[in-house]
């Protein structure tokens, strides 16, 4: 009895293909784990927060100094020397970064604030832009980018409710 080998060049179409296929389901799987470690690995750079939406950092050390870049895209408040509040304010890049009393760093991370899940709507006349949130009913909504005076009639009542809100927090509502 003879056996025959047959050259890569002679086997079946067939066995090509599934070799074809399964190299290619391979390099799948490979990219997938790649991605996922990068993915991770980013997380572990940076923080990530939604428009009027809250964080809570857990540091291991103790912090003394909390340094944001850009208080306009996030804020951060102090609850305790290792835990902060990270408050998304617009959407953007920002960074956080935090220091012990030596003056040594504790956490440095970028800071994605982004959108959210919120529906909205923008509403164009013009040059005019106006934004409303809806969900489920729609309200007007404070954007950057909006125009002058409907951002600024919309400022000053939010500061009024605010402002309302503050008093009574602090037993002075009514009060002149």
């Amino acid at each position: 009895m003879r056996t025959r080998v047959l050259s890569p060049s002679r086997r079946s179409p067939s066995i090509r293909k599934v070799a074809g296929a399964i190299a290619s389901f391979l390099m799948a799987v490979l990219f997938v784990a790649i991605s996922a470690g990068l993915s991770h690995a980013n997380e572990l750079s940076s923080l990530n927060v939604n428009v009027d939406q809250v964080r809570l950092i857990r540091l291991e050390k103790h912090s003394s100094e909390v340094i944001i870049g850009n208080p306009s895209i996030a804020d951060v408040s102090v609850q305790s020397s290792k835990v902060l509040v990270l408050t998304g304010k617009s959407a953007g890049l920002t960074n956080l970064i935090v220091l012990d009393g030596k003056g040594d760093e504790v956490l440095n991370k970028k800071i994605y604030v982004k959108a959210g899940d919120v529906r909205q709507v923008t509403l164009s006349r013009g040059a005019s832009r106006e934004t409303y949130t809806c969900s489920p009913d729609c309200s007007p909504a404070l954007m950057s980018g909006d125009s002058a005076k409907y951002f600024e009639t919309l400022s000053k009542e939010i500061n009024k409710k605010l402002s309302l809100a503050q008093s009574s927090a602090e037993g002075t509502a009514g009060q002149q």
